[in-house]
């Protein structure tokens, strides 16, 4: 399963994004969206998001 499309993210959604200086480890951080970044429907990294906590990163996957 691949990343998230734009569609598939909603403000309010939880989920695991990777930012910036963890792109190498790979850790992710888990959050709430606050608003989406990317204007693309799609993208090989994920969307970009910002997340409630006014962290930003690129969505790996969704959360319940």
């Amino acid at each position: 399963m691949g990343v998230p499309t734009r569609s598939q993210i909603k403000p309010g959604s939880k989920v695991a994004i990777v930012q910036k200086q963890d792109q190498r480890s790979g850790e992710l951080t888990e959050g709430v969206v606050q608003t989406l970044l990317t204007k693309s429907p799609s993208h090989p990294h994920g969307i970009k998001v910002r997340l409630e906590s006014g962290e930003v990163g690129r969505v790996q996957s969704l959360l319940e």
